[in-house]
Formats: structure tokens, C-alpha cells, sequence
């Protein structure tokens, strides 16, 4: 790991390739897994308001779930996730006309119709954020589901960080992102990676 300001980024963010790939995997990270996608409590402010302007873009059943419990929940590991619908997919998931699962969000963010983004945690995936000490450190999280991301990111020649550049200038600020970026070309010419 090395540190940049504050925070302890994993070498995996230079040296791993990545690029999502929506047509091989599906959106599958919006369906897949246990639990939710990880959210702060500052967050839960904005997804309610999501949740009310993409109301009916929302499937029957997510609107069911967060009707009775909310936008998020507690998790049986104690951290606040995004609802999720039938033990599964996240309440803003939704299909588009090819069937691959989106975020709704993230759709209507991007389309400017909404001036909420989806969660941060969505918005770095895979790379994952904890806190090491009075630090974040972010670590990549290999998951099968992304394998098509992983080729398609060594075919682009795309590092994860700068396949992440947006979210994590979000997360941190452009000048750590600079600073980031620097530091990647240092470990390259040491050798490092």
C-alpha cells in the first residue's frame, strides 16, 4: 500500500486492469451478493429523494420494500446498506429494453433529470473503502462477477484507478486524484508495478 494524503491505496489500483462491462456481466453487482451496497448516513437523505422522484420507474416490488423499511437497512454485519428486494437486488435496479440491470439513479443522474448520484460505494466499485487506523484505505475487491470487466480493462489497458477517476476525484478531490496519478508513475518507473 501507499499513502496519498490521508488515505492508503492498495497497489492492485495501478497494476489491475478494469473497464465494466455491462453486455458480458449484466449488471450483475446491482443483483448479486447478501446484502446491499454500503451508504453513509448522509446518504440516506438523497436516496429518499431519489426514491421519491424515480418512484414509478422503480419495480412494484422495490416500492413494496421501501414502503416498509426504507431506503436502507442495517446489515447482519452491522453497516448500512441499500434495501434490497427479495434478499437480492438492490431497490434501484431496474432493467433497460436489452435486459441488462441498471441502476436507477444512476440512469437518471446522468440523463440530468435528477440531481441525486447513487451512492459512493456503487460509484468506486470494486474498489472498497474502510478505515485503517485514522486513515481510509481503499482495496480492491475481486469478485468472479467482474471477470469480463477485468479482460475488457487488460484489452483497453485501463488501470482501475483511471478506470475510477470520477468517483474517486467525487470521493477525494481532483488534487488527490493528481497526486494519485503521480505516485502511479513513480511506482512504475521503480519498478513496483
Amino acid at each position: 500500500m501507499v499513502e496519498i494524503q490521508d488515505t492508503l491505496v492498495s497497489f492492485d489500483l495501478f497494476k489491475e486492469c478494469f473497464c465494466c462491462d455491462l453486455k458480458a456481466c449484466g449488471g450483475a453487482c446491482c443483483v448479486e451478493g447478501d446484502a446491499g451496497a454500503p451508504v453513509t448516513a448522509e446518504e440516506i437523505a438523497d436516496l429518499e429523494e431519489a426514491a421519491e422522484l424515480l418512484r414509478q420507474e422503480l419495480t412494484p416490488a422495490a416500492r413494496e420494500v421501501i414502503d416498509a423499511q426504507g431506503v436502507a437497512y442495517i446489515d447482519r454485519e452491522g453497516q448500512l446498506v441499500t434495501s434490497i428486494v427479495g434478499g437480492k437486488e438492490c431497490v434501484f435496479a431496474i432493467k433497460n429494453d436489452e435486459g441488462t440491470t441498471l441502476c436507477a439513479i444512476d440512469r437518471a443522474w446522468r440523463e440530468g433529470r435528477i440531481p441525486v448520484q447513487k451512492p459512493l460505494s456503487c460509484a468506486l466499485y470494486p474498489v472498497r473503502l474502510s478505515k485503517v487506523g485514522g486513515m481510509t484505505a481503499l482495496n480492491y475487491n475481486r469478485w468472479s462477477i467482474c471477470g469480463a470487466a477485468c479482460l475488457k480493462g487488460k484489452e483497453l489497458g485501463i488501470p482501475l484507478y483511471q478506470f475510477l477517476k470520477a468517483p474517486l476525484v467525487r470521493a477525494f478531490g481532483q488534487n488527490w486524484w493528481d497526486e494519485c496519478h503521480l505516485v502511479c508513475g513513480e511506482l512504475k518507473k521503480q519498478g513496483y508495478i
